[in-house]
């Protein structure tokens, strides 16, 4: 039986017409051509070309073995193609989630690291509620969902993605814009944009608020972060958002604050599970887990709180 190895040399010196013009087109020593050759005529039982006038022709007998070389050839390269196109990802829909705090900045950054990779591969990103990823997810509508909150269900899995913190954001005009941190008695003394207690992120500082007995007043509630954070630059109020939204926000507009009690989470993305993600969405992920984590390491410590002037806090 023949190997491809050989079928290669056959076809070398079939299209050059000699030990040296294949040896060229294989990158290999002449010798090891001839070799080679001998070694597979003599395991053939036949002569596979003449010479004539100095060139070699393929012989009478073997004019059938070297059209189905032909047609091997040709299938390896078809199938060299297809994988090439793979690789390219020609021909391929990603489709992918994300709950919104993460797709207004992290899930960028992973999609054009992903674009430069596979070039020709076709995306297509959804942003959903946390309720609407389970269905995404279960009527194979995508392949996985990056999330800011790990839920109880049979047939999801959760893989680590990174941990975050909130921060504090308030126009560049406000008060608080000089200061490096906050304590949440501080943010309560202003109007407060966009908490909203049954959100993950939100439900994080409902608790703190509600450990420390202090009232806190929504005047504009919004849902994603963006809009969030063009409220804020009106110099509304003040927000609540956790880094990995804040991370483009325009520094010279508005002021990133530290919050100084402990605001930490961990983020996850979504899967079926018994499933195994495509590479296309495994290497997505895997740029998605290393910009959050560049941005989130190292998690800030949180400071000690410390009274201020006019409150107590318990």
């Amino acid at each position: 039986m023949l190997t491809l190895k050989q079928i290669e040399i056959i076809r070398a010196v079939m299209v050059s017409g000699s030990i040296a013009g294949a040896a060229r087109l294989l990158g290999v020593s002449q010798p090891g051509v001839s070799r080679a050759m001998k070694h597979i005529e003599g395991s053939l039982g036949i002569r596979l070309f003449a010479r004539e006038a100095g060139r070699y022709v393929p012989t009478d007998e073997a004019r059938d073995v070297f059209a189905q070389i032909q047609e091997v050839h040709q299938r390896v390269q078809n199938l060299q193609e297809a994988v090439s196109r793979l690789e390219r990802g020609e021909d391929v829909e990603l489709r992918i989630g994300s709950v919104p705090s993460l797709a207004q900045v992290m899930m960028p950054r992973a999609i054009a690291a992903v674009r430069r990779r596979y070039a020709d591969l076709r995306m297509n990103v959804e942003i959903l509620k946390i309720e609407e990823a389970i269905d995404y997810i279960l009527v194979g509508r995508g392949e996985c969902v990056a999330m800011s909150y790990r839920l109880d269900h049979p047939s999801i899995a959760f893989e680590p993605l990174a941990a975050g913190n909130l921060v504090c954001i308030a126009s560049a005009r406000h008060p608080l814009a000089g200061r490096q941190s906050v304590s949440a008695a501080e943010i309560v003394r202003h109007p407060l944009i966009g908490i909203e207690p049954n959100d993950p992120y939100g439900r994080i500082m409902a608790e703190i608020f509600r450990a420390r007995d202090l009232p806190y007043d929504v005047v504009v509630k919004a849902r994603f972060g963006s809009t969030v954070a063009a409220l804020v630059a009106q110099n509304l109020g003040i927000a609540v958002l956790d880094i990995f939204t804040t991370a483009d926000l325009p520094r010279d507009r508005l002021a990133v604050i530290e919050i100084e009690e402990d605001t930490r989470f961990e983020t996850f993305v979504a899967s079926r599970a018994g499933t195994v993600l495509s590479s296309f969405a495994q290497f997505f992920v895997d740029r998605l887990r290393a910009e959050m984590q560049v941005l989130a390491s190292p998690l800030r410590v949180a400071a000690p709180e410390r009274p201020s002037s006019g409150a107590s806090i318990p």
